[in-house]
């Protein structure tokens, strides 16, 4: 019956996770609860990262000398992985807006995966953090992660 093999396929895919890391406290705990569903579910987890040139230097296109970015953003991802002592499937280090960059990754992602500062009532409803704008523009489910409350200062 094709509706019988047409759900053997979809179950037999790979599934993959998508999380996002940027070195802070909640992101490293996001990586664990990543890591953790991915090992559950035999998925392959995918650790993204995000860089930007900071906005006080322009479009970036003449950066200073001894500014490299890229390599700062793939030791934030080496260390944050370090951290959690996780080993995903594939890292990805990739110029852009951060949420951005995580939505395009989990496009055809089964989860994402994000960290929340959570730094109190008045954060928690300001537009544009990269949490908030994944829960709600992504297509696959989101899962927003926050580090314990000792980890935040608060």
């Amino acid at each position: 019956m094709a509706g019988d093999g047409q759900r053997e396929i979809m179950t037999n895919a790979k599934q993959h996770v998508v999380v996002g890391v940027d070195g802070s406290p909640s992101s490293v705990q996001a990586l664990r609860w990543a890591a953790d569903y991915a090992a559950a579910t035999g998925a392959d987890l995918v650790a993204v990262t995000a860089w930007q040139v900071p906005s006080g230097m322009g479009s970036g296109a003449a950066v200073l000398p001894g500014e490299d970015f890229e390599n700062a953003a793939w030791e934030v991802v080496d260390k944050a992985l370090a951290t959690a002592a996780v080993a995903p499937t594939t890292r990805i280090v990739e110029r852009g807006d951060p949420a951005t960059v995580l939505l395009d990754h989990a496009k055809d992602a089964d989860l994402l995966v994000v960290g929340s500062r959570g730094h109190g009532e008045v954060s928690e409803v300001l537009l544009g953090s990269v949490s908030h704008r994944c829960v709600h523009h992504a297509t696959c489910p989101v899962v927003v992660v926050r580090a314990p409350q000792s980890q935040h200062g608060n």
